[in-house]
């Protein structure tokens, strides 16, 4: 879970930065095949953090802490 801004930045770079990976995938990979194999686990991830950014944009900043709390509080 994304707990502030800056976890919040240090998200959105990544997945630009996976992004920028399948793009170069698509441009060198000429098998479709070897490409989607390559590229599957950065869409992924990329789902998976776009999630994420989600949820953190979705609770108001006076929440934030609370959810982050409850996460972790068995």
């Amino acid at each position: 879970m994304i707990k502030n801004d800056q976890e919040l930045q240090a998200t959105v770079e990544r997945i630009r930065y996976f992004q920028q990976q399948v793009e170069k995938l698509r441009q060198v990979e000429i098998n479709p095949r070897n490409y989607r194999l390559s590229a599957g686990g950065y869409l992924a991830e990329i789902d998976r953090m776009n999630l994420a950014v989600r949820e953190y944009l979705w609770l108001h900043p006076s929440e934030v802490a609370d959810a982050a709390l409850s996460v972790h509080t068995p």
